[in-house]
């Protein structure tokens, strides 16, 4: 049992990002699957790409992608993705769609496939704050976001994939110099997603 985790390099001026760095911090085995994690480009389209050629490398039983989602106070379990890309700052390789589709071909929206209320439940229960959102926005976290979904029902239909989004807040060394903005400590976060895969695994053995 395989569980591909990633997260994104930083964007948008900072010089880190808490998805990835919580993603390093995650054990290699959680709950009998074995972790595979991976930095993803802040890039729309690329980071598709770059995905897709990893879930053909290893073929996992599911797909995590976490994000940043700053000025969040919460860990944010996501619900759906949506067939937009409206970006409000340039992504890294300076894209800034307006109002187009992530694929032409696909349908409005895609829900997640992972146990988001059980991953809800879990996290809550380590004493960090989550909930469960309804938007993902429309930057490059709901392009990879509704990327994967659409891969999972369309080019690798019949493998079983499920797949679906965290967002998670600022760490505090990103808001020293934004003292209105809440953050939570890196382990926290670390310990909320680790949560969180120890439903995924066990919904896959079920």
């Amino acid at each position: 049992m395989r569980i591909l985790v990633t997260g994104f390099e930083p964007f948008g001026g900072e010089n880190i990002n808490p998805s990835y760095e919580a993603v390093k911090l995650l054990p290699d085995r959680i709950g009998g699957a074995e972790i595979i994690k991976m930095e993803i480009p802040t890039v729309r389209r690329k980071s598709i790409d770059v995905l897709s050629d990893k879930i053909e490398e290893v073929w996992p039983d599911a797909v995590v992608s976490v994000g940043q989602a700053g000025g969040a106070s919460a860990i944010r379990v996501e619900r759906v993705a949506i067939n937009i890309d409206d970006y409000r700052i340039p992504d890294n390789d300076g894209n800034q769609p307006s109002d187009e589709p992530v694929y032409s071909d696909g349908p409005n929206a895609y829900f997640s496939t992972l146990p988001i209320k059980k991953m809800r439940d879990a996290i809550q229960a380590k004493d960090t704050p989550i909930e469960i959102s309804n938007s993902a926005g429309t930057f490059v976290c709901n392009h990879i976001f509704y990327g994967v979904r659409h891969l999972c029902e369309t080019k690798y239909a019949g493998k079983g994939i499920i797949s679906g989004f965290i967002h998670v807040p600022f760490i505090r060394e990103q808001v020293v110099d934004k003292s209105d903005q809440p953050s939570m400590k890196l382990e926290d976060i670390a310990a909320g997603i680790t949560a969180a895969l120890e439903v995924i695994a066990e919904s896959i053995g079920e």
